[in-house]
């Protein structure tokens, strides 16, 4: 399932963003303009400037800076992560450290991250760089976080959550808050636009790790396992070990803080969903999905509401 229809009604808007992230990209520099072209050879869903167009309505005009700014972040942290991870692909092709090395990739992501804030300038909209600065203070928090506790094989839910939350649902909630800022809206309405977001990352997020685990290689652009053989711990696993019995559990955590062989990744699987993981992480993520929309039901009149729902039902649907 892709996320088209839910976006039909931004399609002119993302074709304008699109054209002006290539010229935002255009540098002097002979490895930025490689490292560009290499990026925009598999772009991402673009679904957090996309929740920035849907949010905004009819203020797009006023929504191209944050929507711009939003993606230069979240594919800072992609680069970041990657060299975190040591990550070999993502989106099916090479990470820029892996055909590059780490400190360009590093290099790289801070670069984004410097251009994203120049375009908040220049949006000059009172709220932006206060949500942009929280939401990416929160992202720090969670990369640090997930990597402390990566090989913890006692990492709990409530941690997790908060993890993921940082980490993934700060991007969404930022994006329609900051298309909610752009439109002028009341700060109850941006408060609650912005606890969409959050649900709608938290729905997201679950969902990929899910997809991590059951995915298709080809679709979601990334080996399966990738997580367990980095050794981070998500809520299906957390679920699963938390319903095991002691000496199994044991012994299964052994193996999963070892160098996991693709021949094993189909005991993991089993293990996960024998143990219900699998469908409690599944429910978990349409529970999110549920908190998401409640929250926009409570916003009556707002124009892009329809939208907004379609994105959510997505979130936990999606096989990519």
């Amino acid at each position: 399932m892709d996320f088209s229809k839910a976006l039909g009604p931004i399609t002119q808007q993302l074709v304008k963003f699109e054209s002006e992230y290539r010229q935002v990209l255009e540098s002097d520099s002979v490895i930025i303009r490689q490292i560009t072209e290499h990026l925009h050879a598999a772009s991402g869903k673009r679904l957090r400037p996309a929740l920035v167009f849907l949010a905004a309505g009819a203020a797009d005009d006023k929504a191209l800076y944050p929507a711009l700014a939003i993606e230069l972040i979240h594919t800072a942290t992609l680069l970041h992560d990657d060299v975190i991870d040591q990550s070999p692909i993502r989106r099916g092709i090479d990470t820029v450290n892996y055909k590059w090395n780490n400190l360009i990739s590093v290099l790289m992501g801070d670069y984004l991250f410097a251009k994203a804030f120049g375009l908040l300038v220049k949006a000059d909209l009172p709220g932006l760089m206060g949500a942009f600065s929280i939401a990416t203070e929160r992202v720090s928090v969670g990369e640090l976080n997930q990597a402390y506790y990566t090989g913890n094989f006692e990492i709990n839910e409530e941690t997790y959550i908060d993890i993921i939350a940082d980490k993934t649902a700060s991007l969404f909630a930022c994006s329609a808050e900051a298309g909610a800022i752009c439109s002028g809206h009341d700060p109850h309405t941006c408060r609650m636009l912005r606890d969409y977001g959050e649900n709608l990352g938290l729905a997201f997020q679950i969902t990929d790790d899910l997809l991590d685990l059951v995915g298709e290689t080809t679709k979601t652009g990334k080996s399966l396992g990738s997580d367990i053989r980095e050794g981070w711990v998500t809520l299906p696993l957390i679920h699963a070990l938390s319903n095991e019995n002691g000496n199994s559990k044991e012994k299964f955590k052994r193996i999963l803080g070892g160098d996991v062989a693709a021949s094993n990744l189909d005991k993991v699987v089993n293990f996960v969903r024998r143990n219900g993981g699998l469908d409690y992480a599944e429910q978990k993520a349409r529970g999110y999905v549920q908190k998401a929309i409640a929250v926009l039901r409570g916003l009556d009149g707002f124009p892009g509401r329809m939208a907004l729902e379609g994105l959510a039902e997505m979130a936990a649907a999606r096989d990519k």
